[in-house]
């Protein structure tokens, strides 16, 4: 838990923030003025201060004054002008870091995880699920490679292609090396299998006015949005053959054309991309094109499932039971035959699986002991009739998703990740399912 204090003159902005922050179980105050920061912190010594520069009575570096006896161990200047940072240059120092609102909650939340890396060692083995790499978690040996690995590569603009099985947490792998890069743009997250094939020339690259029926506005892609920053491209083998053609000339010229425009757009974004299956079995089947497949594995990352994660099944456990536990403010805790049992399992859905295996322990459970069943499968809501002659492969196929979405509380995200299919393939199944109602 951190002590925050937040420096900002919009009400609604700071109490909000505040809010949110105290949901996470850190303590947080606001001050909308110099003189409510001078008097908060006259009585506190915050770890991090959000400070807002244009405050009603002056300017918000006129408190690093106040600093000096007590320095935060972070200071945020958070403004909505890009060019504070490069007006401000070193004379703030390094510990202060820098954020555009409307802030992203989810960098927060890493800044803040990173305090705790700072901690010392016997501080930390109190302390469970501190052992954070940005937003990543776990304290094996095999996490430990990868923070080294995420470090290495962070600096560079190359592209990098993160192979891991579902649930294995790639999205926050590429969120992690972002935010290492200090690239100054936004992280711009995209799933492959949730774009319109008709339109996914639009949705990467924009358009311009009138291009298509529909095209009311200009409308800015993917790739721009993410200038400067970085554009993540999960499930890459689900894009269409022939965007893939266009994605590797942008990657090869720095340069894009937006849909119904004759001059290109140069572009400085950064590509990361993603996939649970073999990249080379795909180009083998024709889902990826081998140009664009040797363009993006410049940097291959492969990510470790949690069966070979050794002894952060427990802490992963434990820090998701203590984040509903703040959240619910409550004081639950892992049995020993739950633990036991967590360990034991093979998690073939890794750690959204565990995710949501205590968090559904969290809601059964009566009293402050989380227990989990014997076999993992005898909480699913029903049984499934399975493989018999004369059953269709449909049929098993559709109780299959409609028990594994039973299972999840009707979370797609979730049930397609544990099915290993996209999201847009399990939409799509499910449409056809209400067609033949």
């Amino acid at each position: 838990m951190a002590q925050i204090l937040i420096v900002d003159d919009e009400e609604a902005f700071a109490t909000g923030l505040a809010e949110y922050l105290e949901l996470k179980g850190h303590k947080a105050t606001v001050a909308f003025s110099l003189e409510d920061a001078r008097a908060n912190l006259g009585q506190q010594h915050p770890d991090v201060v959000l400070l807002d520069l244009m405050l009603p009575d002056g300017s918000g570096l006129e408190l690093f004054d106040a600093f000096e006896a007590n320095p935060p161990k972070k200071i945020i200047i958070i403004t909505g002008h890009s060019g504070v940072k490069s007006i401000i240059g070193a004379m703030a120092g390094n510990g202060v870091m820098y954020m555009k609102k409307p802030i992203e909650t989810r960098d927060l939340e890493g800044i803040l995880n990173a305090l705790g890396e700072e901690q010392k060692p016997e501080e930390n083995a109190h302390r469970p699920g501190m052992e954070h790499f940005g937003l990543l978690l776990g304290d094996s040996d095999a996490m430990k490679n990868l923070y080294k690995t995420i470090q290495q590569v962070a600096g560079s603009d190359s592209t990098v292609l993160i192979q891991g099985e579902s649930g294995t947490g790639k999205e926050l792998v590429a969120e992690a090396i972002h935010k290492l890069s200090q690239r100054e743009g936004k992280f711009i997250p995209v799933n492959c299998g949730g774009l319109t094939k008709d339109l996914v020339s639009s949705q990467l690259f924009g358009h311009e006015k009138g291009s298509f029926t529909g095209a009311d506005q200009r409308h800015s892609g993917f790739f721009e949005r993410a200038n400067k920053g970085t554009l993540f491209l999960d499930e890459i083998t689900e894009m269409p053959l022939e965007m893939q053609t266009h994605l590797l000339r942008v990657l090869e010229t720095g340069k894009l054309l937006r849909l119904g425009s004759e001059r290109e757009l140069a572009v400085d974004t950064r590509l990361l991309t993603a996939t649970n299956k073999d990249p080379a079995k795909a180009v083998n089947d024709g889902l990826l094109r081998e140009d664009l497949y040797f363009r993006l594995r410049v940097f291959p990352l492969v990510l470790p499932p949690l069966r070979e994660r050794k002894g952060d099944v427990t802490l992963l456990a434990e820090c998701f039971l203590t984040e509903l536990n703040n959240q619910n403010s409550t004081r639950k805790c892992l049995s020993p035959e739950a633990l036991q049992r967590l360990e034991q399992h093979t998690w073939p859905g890794n750690v959204r699986e565990l995710k949501h295996t205590i968090h559904r322990a969290y809601i059964m459970a009566d009293e402050d002991l989380v227990s989990v069943p014997e076999r993992f499968d005898e909480d699913l809501p029903g049984e499934i009739e399975g493989l018999r002659v004369g059953r269709s492969i449909a049929d098993v196929e559709r109780d299959l998703i409609v028990s594994t979405l039973d299972h999840f509380d009707q979370d797609k995200k979730a049930a397609a990740a544990t099915l290993g299919v996209s999201l847009k393939t399990l939409y799509n199944r499910l449409k056809s399912y209400e067609n033949l109602e």
